[in-house]
């Protein structure tokens, strides 16, 4: 690995671990990058979920203050989401890696358009919910949950945006707090995947990959809870649009 890889995907790191702290979809940064570095979709997929775990522990340190009060809503959640993640890292590791090639540009497509149209689906949910929603995490927003979890354990990209928009539409949380669990239900997921792939499939973990990432992450978690709330979101979204872009067309016409 040159000098110019290696500070790529740092800095990737960094940016994935600051966009995932501030509105997720950071694997659609990381992830394009092994890409065209040459590291196979499914090592840099599992790389991938190894590194950012760091980046989930500093952004949810970030958001402390948001999460006062929230233990009986994580006790609720957070089994969910540790559920989902098992199940769909084991759903990685079984289905063919041709199943990947073919399932991961329709992902990250998904992950695009819900970066993309994001604000007015929440716009549009909050016009017509029909009635003001609870706080309590009821069976739909478990539900919900689980299936964020099981799709953040085989790949992730905009598991935040989903699971902001589950909470935005299901509970009447204030948005900031509702970005706080979406750090440590990420986390939690990405840790749970993680642990899956070093135990069941080491040989798929690029342990200098991961690492590098990791680095990067943890600098912009810290980034994202702190400075990053300031950046304009339709810039944050313009730029992972074109990245997953990219990321897609690579998948595609260059595998």
């Amino acid at each position: 690995m040159t000098l110019v890889e290696t500070l790529l995907i740092v800095l990737a790191g960094c940016a994935a671990g600051t966009i995932n702290t501030i509105v997720g979809s950071g694997t659609l940064i990381t992830f394009p990058t092994l890409l065209l570095l040459g590291i196979p979709p499914l090592n840099a997929n599992i790389s991938n979920s190894v590194g950012l775990v760091a980046g989930g522990i500093t952004g949810t340190y970030g958001y402390r203050r948001e999460l006062v009060g929230a233990k009986p809503d994580l006790r609720a959640l957070m089994p969910m989401t540790f559920v989902g993640a098992i199940g769909g890292a084991l759903l990685l590791l079984v289905l063919p890696s041709s199943a990947f090639r073919a399932i991961v540009p329709v992902l990250v497509a998904l992950g695009i358009l819900l970066v993309a149209f994001g604000p007015a689906l929440s716009r549009w949910t909050e016009r017509h919910r029909g009635q003001p929603a609870g706080t309590r995490m009821g069976p739909l927003v478990r539900l919900g949950v689980l299936a964020a979890g099981a799709y953040g354990g085989y790949f992730g990209a905009a598991q935040g945006v989903i699971l902001v928009g589950l909470l935005n539409t299901l509970t009447s949380l204030p948005l900031q707090r509702s970005n706080a669990y979406k750090n440590v239900l990420g986390t939690v997921a990405n840790l749970v995947a993680a642990l899956v792939f070093v135990v069941a499939a080491p040989h798929h973990v690029d342990w200098a990959v991961a690492g590098l990432i990791a680095v990067g992450a943890l600098a912009g978690g810290w980034v994202g809870s702190t400075v990053g709330r300031r950046l304009p979101p339709t810039v944050l979204r313009a730029v992972i649009v074109l990245i997953g872009l990219v990321a897609i067309v690579k998948l595609i016409w260059f595998p």
